[in-house]
């Protein structure tokens, strides 16, 4: 087959941009060839259990599915009974990018609470974390937070632990989207238990497309208490793999060894050096603390179009003039100083 895009080109728009890491596909090839089980009844998924164990405690157990919209809901409906609600910072990925899916295909409702960094605290928690007993009121069940947010912030394990502490007071449960819990973990030089069991979170959606995988993420309840019928759950809502082997054996690659931190480091690595390498631009305006592999800036809308055709990335708030650029494992180096030779030049031209 001939490749049709250019596989040296790179772009800031997406970690979910970058391809597949080579030890993926590797582990791919090993787990292909003869019959095994489906549906993950195969000794991949199998051992999978014990690979996830070994980084979130002896409670956790691990349900592959194919996407993290998935991970999500599937994560959030397993934690709820149907009068039940979800709080969630107001910038969470389950209120403004999962296309209504939380709520048209879980039928989940969220109450959110503005932020100014996209991180809840226990005094945010409680503007919606009200109304018990009112028949009226959707009931507060569930906090949801992301490591790392959608505005690329981390919450630290102790950060995390008063938010558990407080929630768990007040009869609540911790979900955490852990899309780039891999990217959390690296830029604060912990292990991921600490980011998540070790602070009292309860059941996660742990992400590996954006780390390295072809496609999956996986649903992991670290309190067995917190969460029930994702068997069914996640078959009904269409998540189940016939050939789930090639999932498992995609983490088992991941988290087997340090591939996960790895690639993580490499990913915050190249989110630095752009943030310094822009930051020193004149006219560009980083508006956020750059701490993991998302870099935030404001450009005149005339740079920000003449860059998009040179390379790609979002507009993150039209009103503002403010981009979003993410950097992926395979980011290297070379990529990011040309990315930045190339912002100086359309500042200069502006």
């Amino acid at each position: 087959m001939i490749p049709r895009h250019d596989p040296q080109l790179k772009a800031f728009a997406s970690d979910n941009y970058a391809g597949v890491h080579p030890e993926i596909l590797q582990a791919i090839a090993a787990a292909n060839g003869g019959h095994q089980i489906s549906y993950g009844d195969d000794v991949y998924t199998e051992a999978l259990q014990d690979v996830f164990r070994r980084h979130f405690g002896e409670r956790a157990r691990a349900w592959p599915v194919f996407n993290g919209t998935a991970a999500n809901v599937v994560s959030l409906r397993a934690m709820l009974r149907p009068w039940e609600a979800v709080i969630c910072a107001e910038s969470a990925h389950i209120n403004t990018d999962e296309g209504g899916a939380p709520e048209v295909a879980g039928g989940i409702k969220l109450l959110t609470v503005p932020t100014p960094d996209g991180k809840l605290t226990p005094e945010l928690i409680d503007r919606q974390a009200w109304g018990f007993g009112d028949v009226h009121r959707a009931q507060p069940r569930v906090v949801s937070i992301s490591n790392t947010t959608e505005l690329g912030t981390l919450y630290t394990p102790a950060e995390i632990a008063a938010i558990c502490a407080h929630a768990h007071e007040r009869g609540l449960l911790v979900h955490l989207d852990g899309s780039r819990l891999t990217n959390a973990a690296a830029a604060l030089d912990v292990p991921m238990r600490a980011l998540t069991t070790d602070a009292g979170v309860d059941v996660l959606s742990f992400g590996g497309t954006k780390i390295g995988l072809l496609y999956g993420e996986a649903v992991v309840v670290l309190d067995p208490e917190a969460a029930s019928g994702i068997d069914y759950i996640r078959k009904t809502y269409m998540q189940l793999s016939s050939k789930m082997r090639f999932v498992s054996a995609q983490f088992e690659a991941l988290l087997s060894g340090d591939l996960w931190l790895r690639n993580a480091r490499q990913a915050n690595a190249m989110g630095r050096r752009l943030a310094e390498a822009v930051g020193r631009v004149p006219g560009v305006v980083l508006p956020r603390p750059v701490e993991a592999n998302a870099v935030f800036a404001v450009l005149p809308k005339d740079v920000t179009e003449r860059l998009q055709k040179r390379f790609r990335f979002y507009t993150w708030n039209e009103a503002t003039g403010e981009v979003r650029w993410m950097c992926a494992f395979d980011t290297t180096e070379a990529d990011v100083d040309a990315f930045a030779a190339a912002v100086a030049e359309e500042m200069a031209a502006s």
